[in-house]
Formats: C-alpha cells, sequence, structure tokens
C-alpha cells in the first residue's frame, strides 16, 4: 500500500501536471511541449533507487511502467521510448518515459538541457492527459 507519509517532491510539484495515480505510482505529465514526456512516482516514502522498492513493489512499477509506455507508444506514434530512473538531481524515486521522434529538437541526443521548457498549449495538453487517461486506465 502506498505510504500515508509520502508527499511528492517539490521541483517535481513545480515542473508537472497531475493526471492521476495508478496502484503504485503517480502520473505526471513534465510541462515540457517540446516532447511528450511522462514520470512515474511511485508512493513509498524514501525511495530514491527501485532497488528500494520490495520485489512485489518492483513487479508492480514495472507493470506500470509497461502500461503507460504502450499508451505514449500508441497515442503519439513516436520513433522510440525513452524510459529512465535517473534522479541525480531530484533524489525522490521517479521514472522518465519519453516519446521520442527522429525530428524532436534533442534526437539523438537525452532531452535534458537541449531547449528551455515550452509551455503547453493548454487545449492540446488537456486533449493528451485524457487519451492518455483512457489509454491507462485512469478515467
Amino acid at each position: 500500500m502506498p505510504s500515508d507519509a509520502w508527499s511528492l517532491h517539490s521541483q517535481l510539484q513545480k515542473d508537472t501536471i497531475d493526471i492521476g495515480d495508478l496502484p503504485l505510482s503517480k502520473v505526471l505529465v513534465i510541462k515540457d511541449a517540446h516532447y511528450p514526456w511522462l514520470l512515474l512516482v511511485p508512493r513509498r516514502e524514501g525511495a530514491v533507487e527501485i532497488v528500494d522498492l520490495d520485489e512485489v513493489a518492483q513487479a508492480q512499477l514495472m507493470t506500470e511502467i509497461s502500461r503507460v509506455s504502450r499508451a505514449l507508444k500508441e497515442i503519439t506514434k513516436c520513433d522510440k521510448l525513452n524510459v529512465a530512473a535517473l534522479g541525480n538531481l531530484v533524489p525522490q524515486l521517479h521514472v522518465h518515459i519519453i516519446a521520442r521522434r527522429t525530428s524532436d529538437a534533442a534526437w539523438p541526443r537525452p532531452v535534458w538541457g537541449v531547449m528551455p521548457p515550452l509551455a503547453h498549449d493548454a487545449e492540446e495538453v488537456q486533449n493528451f492527459i485524457n487519451a492518455l487517461r483512457r489509454k491507462i486506465w485512469l478515467g
């Protein structure tokens, strides 16, 4: 069960749009319209690395990564998915799932630091969130 003491890191709150909760993870959209970019943040107090989760939670996280990745790929028709748990700047365990296109601003490099974040168009991001919520069974 998710921890009652858990809270989302302040930097992640600032940089994301909350779209709902899967059984283990909070699902967030990064505020950068350059890339369809999601985060899964397991609601476990003190988790920094995937190995900090017990084996059942690790398996649940993999299920959630797969579900969200599949939905993101289908919605965006991307060329490649980037999936990573880095946490070099934000220590709270979070998994990036980024839909990449060979035409995007950073291709083929990682997305970090290539372009300043681009604000989402409100209607566009809401349509994206609605499609994603349907595909991952959030609404």
